[in-house]
């Protein structure tokens, strides 16, 4: 799972009457002004006499003026976005007055969130009142879109740890959020319970707090990246030079005994394999260990931006991009295959491929341990719109990495998640694609296992004839002929030839 980053819209009425007055009078301030002030320079430069002139350079500074202050004004109600993460909130720059002129906001410095409502006229409107130190901030909720409001109440209540939160706002919240799931009758504290429940279930798990160190101080944590069920991620610092991703997993306390030593079993020879592993595109895992009782992994730290956050800041991407992508992502899944026993990912989402600085594609955070403590809690891995029909029933194949593939080839031409358990046509969202493209896709997500690309090196050489180039060979040492499903034996938890089903999530800058 990559590091939680909304880019919440908020336009308020000022904002946007303010914004389209100066669209309006673009031709004023972005055209006339600055022609008349050109003139202008140049008739006083010619008459050197008018320099002394105070209604010249009256003038001068008026039409400079109505320019800047267009642009000035212009920047100010375009910019409409509150970015919000685990480390704070940054607001628009209309609210620095608000915000004493700081504009980036600590979690830490949140003391309180409420709610106000009143009526105005015949509806009626609300307003979310943050109190951080001495700056009271009100925003109009009017101004949010649902779905964004009901991000920030979560990300004020899962990270606002000193901020105290009104009953109005507990309500409104709840509300909020079973309107949006299409429920009329859920208390709060059945919504609670369900959010507990998703995120951390039934456990004492506590993550390790920032600048807590572990093997006799080699590890130091810097932050928690992200969270749920018996894990966390952070970003931590090795030796105190090397930025580093550590995976920390718990087995459940509830396991019986003979579950819990066959996982950390698992878990110790499937993080020794991993280890090994060497992809110019795959984050390495750098080492495991087990502190009180804890396990570890350590994960190269990749610098870039996950594809998820990167369509939802760029739109739906080319198809040459997506092809050029496509064969990067093949690439890594056919290694995974290609080993021995083949690795099934089970986890291949945009959220776990990050874009690095240099214009590649890396698959990131081998989280090898979110599989054993699933299978030992009975829980599956993977996102539903990204898992296949088989994987959902408990069969992941090589070609369940495949299905998830095509449904992530879709989100990046389209920008959308696909519908879960479906063949995905992209075509049929955006008509201008071409057939041989939304071909390739449905063929990912056919149905059934047979019913796709038997192996990643197919899918490549489809990818490279569609674009015209040479199909290279992405799988290193290994046959390019080769299929890739089923001549392996699976792997159950207790086996003794096991295929190496493992879960990933993502972490990155």
């Amino acid at each position: 799972m990559a590091e939680l980053e909304l880019s919440i819209r908020y336009k308020t009425l000022p904002t946007r009457v303010g914004f389209g007055v100066m669209c309006a009078l673009v031709p004023v301030w972005a055209l006339l002004a600055p022609v008349f002030l050109g003139l202008l320079i140049g008739y006083v430069s010619m008459h050197m006499e008018m320099l002394n002139s105070w209604p010249a350079t009256l003038i001068l500074l008026a039409l400079l003026s109505v320019y800047l202050l267009g642009i000035a004004l212009t920047a100010v109600t375009e910019d409409d976005k509150l970015f919000v993460s685990k480390d704070g909130i940054a607001f628009p720059l209309f609210l620095l007055p608000l915000l004493r002129f700081k504009r980036n906001r600590n979690w830490s410095e949140l003391q309180d969130a409420r709610l106000i409502s009143f009526d105005n006229g015949d509806r009626s409107e609300e307003r979310l009142i943050l109190k951080f130190g001495n700056s009271t901030l009100p925003i109009d909720l009017s101004g949010v879109a649902a779905s964004d409001r009901e991000q920030l109440m979560l990300a004020i209540e899962l990270w606002g740890t000193n901020c105290e939160r009104s009953p109005e706002l507990i309500n409104y919240q709840t509300k909020l959020q079973n309107d949006l799931r299409g429920v009329s009758q859920l208390s709060y504290t059945q919504m609670w319970e369900e959010e507990l429940s998703r995120r951390f279930t039934a456990t004492s798990f506590v993550p390790l707090e920032p600048n807590a160190t572990l093997r006799g101080g080699k590890l130091q944590i810097i932050k928690q990246l992200a969270f749920g069920g018996l894990s966390a991620i952070y970003q931590a610092q090795h030796n105190n030079v090397d930025l580093v991703v550590l995976k920390e997993a718990v087995i459940p306390q509830n396991a019986d005994d003979q579950s819990r030593q066959a996982a950390e079993e698992r878990i110790r020879r499937e993080a020794q394999f991993l280890m090994r592993l060497e992809h110019e595109h795959i984050a390495r895992v750098l080492d495991h260990f087990v502190e009180d009782g804890r396990h570890y992994l350590m994960l190269e730290y990749v610098h870039g931006q996950d594809l998820r956050q990167y369509v939802k800041q760029n739109g739906p991407q080319s198809k040459e991009t997506v092809i050029n992508w496509a064969v990067q992502i093949a690439g890594i899944v056919g290694y995974l295959h290609s080993q021995s026993p083949p690795i099934i990912h089970r986890d291949l989402t945009p959220d776990n491929l990050v874009l690095r600085n240099d214009g590649n594609v890396t698959l990131i955070d081998f989280g090898a341990a979110n599989e054993f403590i699933g299978q030992a809690t009975g829980t599956l891995v993977g996102k539903q719109a990204y898992m296949s029909p088989e994987q959902l029933r408990g069969k992941a194949v090589t070609q369940s990495d495949l299905y998830s593939l095509g449904c992530t080839l879709f989100f990046l031409l389209i920008g959308r998640d696909p519908i879960p358990l479906s063949v995905s046509h992209p075509k049929t969202a955006l008509p201008e694609l071409s057939d041989e493209i939304d071909r390739i896709v449905a063929d990912l997500t056919g149905f059934e296992p047979e019913d796709r690309p038997q192996n990643a090196q197919a899918l490549i050489e489809a990818l490279s004839a569609l674009s015209g180039t040479e199909p290279a060979s992405e799988l290193a040492g290994t046959e390019t002929t080769r299929e890739l499903a089923g001549t392996e034996p699976t792997r159950e938890l207790a086996g003794t030839e096991p295929t190496s089903e493992l879960s990933a999530g993502g972490v990155h800058d």
